[in-house]
């Protein structure tokens, strides 16, 4: 698969992504049956280009999903869903990482906000249920947009935490990873989930090297990016 394929299989997702966003937004506020009609041919639309992007040969089960989730006023404004991760190094410079039991790919710890937490402490809890790793959180250091990390089921936005162990012992969440440990820069473990993205800025926080928080560059214009 070329590269310009995939760039291009990219951006339809955005756009499909960001068309359902619109489409489920305008049908938990509208009161209106003419528009409610628009905005499930939009849906539609939406579904069929989501299809088209990830190489799905049905999309009327992801525009049924899309429905499902409509909510009403506040409730049904659609937003990215936020996830927090860990970045963790040991004294030797090491990451930990998990591989996830669903995927078979490497990443930080990392799971959905949960309410009732800050951030923070979704960072130290995600690191002690997936790697039984005991963590307190030194510094934000990113906030990152997933669709640009690669990350294509759900449209969010990562918060990633460098910590440093205090405790704990190694061992992988029973159902959550397959396996966990410490790597070195130069014997990451594949696949390895974003690293165009992360692995620099993770390793420079790891390594000591004090820089401001990263974020994604805005496109010019944003929404035509």
């Amino acid at each position: 698969m070329s590269e310009d394929f995939m760039i291009g299989a990219s951006d339809l997702l955005r756009w499909a992504e960001t068309l359902s966003a619109v489409a489920r937004t305008g049908l938990g506020f509208t009161e209106s049956l003419y528009e409610q009609e628009r905005f499930l041919e939009v849906l539609h639309v939406a579904s069929d280009i989501r299809a088209a992007a990830i190489d799905e040969a049905v999309s009327e089960e992801m525009y049924e999903d899309w429905l499902d989730s409509v909510g009403e006023g506040v409730a049904g404004y659609v937003t990215p869903k936020c996830a927090v991760a860990a970045i963790v190094g040991n004294e030797n410079n090491e990451i930990l990482l998990t591989q996830r039991a669903d995927s078979g790919w490497w990443l930080y710890p990392v799971g959905w906000a949960d309410v009732g937490y800050s951030p923070s402490e979704v960072a130290i809890k995600e690191a002690h249920e997936e790697t039984g790793i005991e963590v307190e959180v030194v510094s934000l250091i990113a906030v990152i947009d997933g669709f640009r990390m690669g990350f294509s089921r759900h449209p969010l936005y990562s918060i990633l935490f460098h910590c440093k162990p205090i405790g704990g012992t190694l061992e992988g969440h029973p159902l959550e990873t397959s396996a966990v440990g410490y790597f070195s820069r130069d014997n990451l473990p594949q696949p390895l989930a974003g690293a165009h993205r992360w692995v620099d800025l993770a390793f420079a926080a790891i390594e000591g090297e004090q820089r401001a928080c990263d974020f994604d560059v805005a496109r010019t214009p944003p929404w035509r990016g």
